[in-house]
């Protein structure tokens, strides 16, 4: 009797172990699978999670910068020869106190090897496009180096030359939506 309810046992688990590791998976976990891997790929815009990303669509070169290119490539340059006189030309006064500001605050000296250890410089000169003039702003599209994606930035004139800001559209609307998002707590 003994041997007859361990047999009975072992054929139980047997069984029980055979059944769930079945290969074949039931339509309804194939129908699950695809509407999973579909919906994956889908972004719902009206969510309510302020975390949540959405991939921005990419949009077509409308112009190739003309006015602000030579002021990136100047930028580009005095990265790469880490000639700070050289970049504090290029950014406007008050991205200049803002980063001497910064590099008060973690007690650094160079604007270059600040803004390299952030930024360092590219193997290859920055793309730029869709330049966008209203009076003495301007906002281009740059690409390269730190900037993976196509990243528009704020440019001004100063005394009649173009200079680089520290702000973008992008970063700002970031800010503006963190803000509100710790408002309402």
């Amino acid at each position: 009797m003994r041997f007859q309810i361990l047999f009975f046992t072992a054929i139980l688990a047997l069984t029980i172990v055979l059944a769930g590791c079945s290969t074949a998976p039931t339509v309804n976990n194939t129908t699950n699978i695809k509407t999973n891997m579909a919906n994956s790929n889908v972004s719902t815009t009206n969510s309510t999670n302020p975390l949540e990303t959405t991939k921005k669509t990419e949009t077509a070169a409308s112009n190739n910068a003309p006015t602000i290119a030579p002021v990136v490539q100047n930028y580009y340059d005095a990265l790469k020869k880490k000639d700070d006189g050289a970049l504090r030309k290029i950014y406007s006064q008050a991205a200049l106190k803002s980063l001497e500001a910064d590099m008060k605050e973690e007690k650094k000296t160079s604007l270059v090897a600040f803004i390299t250890e952030l930024e360092p410089a590219p193997d290859k000169p920055f793309e730029i496009r869709n330049e966008k003039i209203e009076g003495d702003t301007a906002i281009a599209e740059i690409k390269g180096g730190s900037y993976g994606v196509w990243t528009p930035i704020k440019f001004v004139k100063e005394n009649g030359e173009w200079k680089m800001t520290n702000e973008s559209p992008d970063f700002e609307s970031v800010k503006q939506s963190a803000s509100n998002s710790n408002t309402g707590k």
